[in-house]
């Protein structure tokens, strides 16, 4: 061994020591930026993507085409209406109990709810209701009345203008 000269001693891991990362330890690449000119220094603005609110359940995508379509073809106006209400995000979309539907149906042929119908409450008189979809309970409860539970491209081809229908929300 020659004087003046160190031989390297054994490594020692990295992971124990601060401000060092692991190996294994992936950095994510930084989102893309805006670079806005603020005074002399730029600014970097982060882009954020915004989840979309739409349906994406593809039979109420279809149902509210359909929608949309009667309106136009026969000058239907409630059909734009009760869609518009259907494209609503999860969160605000309509439940109505069948105790609300059996609260307003006087004088109404029909009942058109632009969402769930749900089965808490009984419901008396024999009508006729359209939704979007209903739960077993509410299907079941409307048809022992004497009523019919229609989905609501369904009840748009049996009454195509939306005439002596009340839309409940």
């Amino acid at each position: 061994m020659e004087a003046g000269v160190a031989k390297p001693g054994p490594r020692r891991p990295l992971e124990g020591r601060v401000g060092v990362r692991p190996a294994w330890v992936q950095i994510p690449p930084p989102a893309p930026c805006i670079f806005i000119k603020a005074g002399n220094a730029p600014l970097c603005e982060r882009r954020i993507e915004v989840k979309s609110t739409e349906p994406t359940n593809p039979r109420l995508i279809r149902m509210i085409n359909r929608l949309e379509k009667a309106s136009r073809v026969n000058n239907a106006p409630i059909w734009r209406a009760v869609a518009e209400k259907l494209r609503r995000p999860t969160r605000a979309r309509i439940e109505v109990n069948l105790w609300k539907i059996d609260k307003y149906a006087e004088g109404a042929a029909a009942i058109i709810v632009p969402g769930k119908v749900l089965g808490e409450g009984e419901i008396k008189k024999p009508v006729i209701v359209a939704a979007a979809s209903f739960s077993s309970a509410a299907r079941r409860k409307i048809e022992e009345a004497g009523g019919k539970a229609y989905l609501l491209d369904e009840y748009v081809e049996e009454n195509p203008k939306g005439s002596n229908t009340r839309i409940i929300v």
